[in-house]
């Protein structure tokens, strides 16, 4: 009897283990494992289409055997437990290339609950209408896969949908940047989501969408997450959206909202905000200090004014603040050293006046922070940002403050990856870098550093240093060779110091990354080093110097340079016609040097195609002006105007070990526009500018000037031109400026002139032209110095009349101010204004003035060492790709 209890028992256990075991693992259906297997068989496996790290090919598994043919078992497939369906599918980082469309067996698994097709490349199919046969979806995943086109209506039946993510669908070879993909237009936003009233995470960013954000999403009570982040939004953004009950992260980054933030209510579950990048208007409402479950607020870039509210002290839980690049004012409140859990602060860009809050030393947790470009001052103990122990990234800089930094006492000295203390009135460097072992850039320009460059800098995080700055000080002797040390150094700047001697042969070919070097207005003499193959500048600064020699011809191996300035210098070559090969050139300044000859014609139709910003003045060319080289400036001959953008360059770097880094460099220059040297720390994208002034050019001036429509100034004077003025000039609608004076120019000055309606600086004296200056307004405008030195000439602005009545009794005019403000729209306005407060800091790069945002953030870094913006940035963390 016991024996026939103990033999049932283990009869029972068996049954129940094994049905236990077929629970957790039921067999799958053939059909569906039939279904995945063709699925795989339809796409590529590339490595390089999937952007995460942990990344591997889900499908690789999977397989048709014995031993493997329970699909239910494959990597990533779940199935039912009852049914044996396949009810979720996630390939995600998969490394799948290929088009899928309606076709797909994957359309088969009408059971599926969850679709995960995230981070793989789709080669820009549009997303299949068969989404539709899977009704049972409630969650869709198809982020950062270029899928493009319409997005369609079917998913707007895809009724139990709680999540829903298109996102990133964008185009990384865009010129514009990233490129939206995807559209929503027909069906549009509101007709999308009219049945998927079960959200609780949208996600659309760099969706095409372009409209008003639908009040319906008002009524979604469940909504958690809403990520609408660069997709063309317009108008006021819903206040109803902040007063969703259950909504933890918004973000509407990179739209074109308007209007003044609305106020917020205790009872908001809000987690993660970002408004950054819109317009809005006003102050940040006192009501923020309801938000206190708020961990991130983004409101850069917004438009935004007024003092900050000192209730942003209530946000306590707070770790991520970003309120740069707007136009706050005032001090800044103390109520901020209360947010002891921060771990990013950037006010960066702003006019926050006063001093720096002693309450920041309570910020204990603070790893960044930005204080750059406003208008604080006062004298700032640097101890207080010692006591920050996790304090690595601090930029201070172009402040007016006074910094004190006494000798590093006992204990650990701090280390930063990045330091920023341009213009903060430093004598000397600061101690504590001789133990940098990890930074990756330093910035100290325009302070009162003098002497020798210490042989400890060379030898400071020689393996790390990304870029260095110490320009605009009282720097002296040589450059040592030891500057080659800085194996990874992308940004070098020493411009506007009292250095001499040789430039040291390795800065040719010391550092693989290197993108900007700067050594202008210093004493360097000898010649120009060599380049190597394959480097990656794009901006060389040599001008303002004493090299002497050729130009060297290695400067052709320096295939991705954009701007190249070498200006008073004492170089002795012909022209560098062999520059045409250099696709990229955008700037060539060789200004005040010995260059002459004759210029030849390009030897193909591609050769400086892309110069905009010519200069070749005070040298000794000769022969008659290059109409074939005029031919080919095709940059030139643009016209178009959109929105105000700024030249500059990007140049993407992965550090030995480390994150990706872009950065993104502007242009500055210093010309000879409308009579008077300036200097333009910005310059329009779509700015174009030849001066070939001061040479001995003869002959007549070519009609092919004509051509170039979206010329701004043009200065040939001080030459041997001879000739009438063509009448193909006045094809330069947007010209502002034109110097024909100091040349042998003859005949009349054509009166379709007339139609330069954009010209404020006119300047034909000194020639031998003759008759009335045309009856025009406009060119009546202009002062007689404007014309004189003409004998010939006659007729107001002129003291000589014509002896006509009609162009005798004309009233004159007033005399046009040539020191006046510029028109708002000239590309010109903003060197105007900095050279009038003695801004100047020369041509070239800089890097790293701000935004270094290490873990966060598109902008890693946002930095200048002498152009108006460099911009440095890092891949965001996974958390922050909202």
């Amino acid at each position: 009897m016991l024996k026939e209890r103990f033999v049932g028992l283990l009869i029972f256990a068996y049954f129940l283990f094994t049905s236990r075991f077929s629970s957790a693992h039921p067999l799958c259906r053939a059909h569906e494992r039939s279904s995945l297997l063709d699925f795989k068989a339809s796409f590529a496996i590339n490595k390089s289409v999937s952007s995460d790290p942990s990344a591997y090919s889900k499908v690789a598994s999977w397989a048709q055997g014995r031993t493997t043919s329970n699909c239910c078992l494959w990597d990533r497939v779940e199935c039912d437990e009852d049914t044996g369906h396949v009810i979720s599918l996630d390939m995600s980082s998969s490394f799948l290339y290929g088009n899928i469309d309606s076709n797909s067996s994957l359309f088969k698994l009408v059971h599926l609950q969850r679709l995960n097709l995230a981070d793989n490349n789709f080669n820009y199919s549009q997303i299949p209408t068969a989404i539709s046969h899977l009704p049972m979806l409630t969650y869709l995943n198809l982020s950062y896969s270029l899928f493009s086109g319409q997005i369609p209506s079917e998913i707007s039946g895809l009724s139990h949908l709680s999540s829903l993510d298109l996102s990133r669908n964008y185009d990384f070879n865009s010129r514009e940047g990233l490129l939206g993909l995807l559209e929503l237009k027909r069906p549009d936003f509101s007709s999308l989501i009219r049945n998927l009233t079960n959200l609780e995470e949208l996600s659309l960013s760099f969706v095409n969408i372009s409209s008003t954000v639908p009040t319906s999403l008002a009524n979604f009570s469940s909504l958690t997450s809403l990520i609408l982040k660069g997709c063309g939004l317009k108008g006021k953004l819903p206040v109803e959206l902040f007063q969703l009950p259950s909504l933890q992260i918004l973000n509407v980054k990179s739209n074109n909202f308007f209007g003044e933030l609305p106020q917020f209510n205790q009872t908001s579950a809000l987690n993660v905000l970002n408004l950054a990048s819109n317009s809005f208007s006003g102050e940040i409402p006192t009501s923020i200090g309801n938000l206190n479950s708020l961990t991130e607020f983004h409101a850069y870039d917004c438009g935004l004014s007024g003092e900050i509210p000192f209730s942003i002290g209530n946000l306590t839980h707070l770790k991520y603040l970003d309120l740069s690049i707007n136009n706050f004012s005032g001090p800044i409140p103390s109520s901020i050293g209360n947010l002891t859990q921060l771990i990013e602060l950037d006010l960066d860009s702003n006019h926050f006046s006063g001093p720096i809050p002693l309450s920041f030393s309570k910020l204990i947790n603070l790893e960044s922070l930005y204080l750059f470009k406003n208008e604080l001052s006062g004298t700032v103990d640097f101890d207080m940002f010692l006591r920050l122990k996790n304090l690595t990234v601090l930029s201070l800089s172009n402040n007016n403050l006074s910094l004190i930094i006494k000798p590093s006492v006992d204990g650990p000295p701090p280390q930063y990856i990045f330091l920023g203390l341009s213009f903060c009135n430093l004598s000397s460097f600061p101690d504590f870098l001789t133990h940098q072992v990890r930074m990756e850039n330093l910035r100290l320009q325009g302070n009162h550093i003098g002497g020798p460059i210490p042989a400890w800098l060379m030898n400071m995080s020689t393996e790390t240093l990304l870029g260095i700055s110490v320009a605009e000080n009282s720097l002296t002797g040589e450059l040592s060779r030891a500057i080659c040390n800085f194996s990874s150094l992308s940004v070098l700047r020493l411009s506007g110091n009292k250095l001499v001697g040789e430039l040291p042969l390795c800065l040719g070919n010391f550092s693989d990354s290197l993108a900007a070097l700067d050594l202008r207005d210093n004493s360097f003499s000898g010649s120009i080093p060599t380049f190597a193959k394959g480097n990656q500048l794009r901006i060389i600064d040599l001008s303002h110097n004493q090299l002497q020699g050729k130009l060297p011809r290695s400067l052709a191996n320096c295939k991705m340079l954009e701007s190249l300035s070498v200006e008073n210098n004492q170089l002795n070559d012909v022209f560098p016609y062999w520059l045409e090969s250099l696709p990229e050139l955008q700037i060539l300044v060789l200004g005040s040097n010995k260059f002459h000859g004759v210029i030849k014609a390009p030897q193909t139709d591609l050769g400086f195609v892309k110069l905009r910003i010519i200069v070749i003045s005070y040298n000794n060319f000769t022969g008659m002006l290059p109409s074939n080289f005029i031919q080919n400036l095709k940059a030139m001959k643009s016209s178009s105007v959109g929105d105000l953008r700024y030249m500059e360059t990007t140049y993407t770097l992965r550090p030995s070990g480390g994150n990706e880094v872009t950065f993104l460099f502007g242009f500055t220059i210093t010309i000879t526009i409308k009579g008077v040297r300036r200097y333009y720390p910005e310059i329009n994208d779509d700015l174009s500018f030849i001066d070939l002034s001061n040479n001995n050019f003869g002959g007549e001036i070519p009609e092919v000037l004509g051509d170039l429509n979206g010329l701004y100034a043009l200065d040939l004077s001080n030459n041997n031109l001879t000739g009438g003025i063509p009448s193909a000039l006045a094809n330069l609608k947007r010209l502002e400026s034109l110097d024909l004076s100091q040349n042998k120019l003859s005949g009349r000055i054509p009166p379709v002139l007339e139609q330069l309606s954009f010209l404020q600086y006119f300047n034909v004296s000194h020639n031998n032209l003759a008759g009335p200056i045309p009856p025009a307004n406009h060119l009546m405008t202009f002062g007689s110095s404007s014309y004189e030195g003409n004998l010939g000439l006659c007729g107001i602005p002129l003291p000589n009349k014509c002896g006509n009545s009609e162009a005798s009794g004309l009233v004159p005019l007033p005399s046009f101010d040539e020191e006046q403000e510029d028109h708002s729209g000239s590309p010109f306005q903003f060197g105007w204004k900095v050279v009038a407060m003695g801004y100047g800091c020369g041509f070239v790069v800089g890097v790293f003035i701000g935004h270094v945002v290490i873990t966060r953030k598109s902008r890693w870094f946002a930095m200048t060492f002498c152009v108006k913006n460099l911009h440095v940035k890092r891949k965001p963390r996974s958390k922050r790709g909202n």
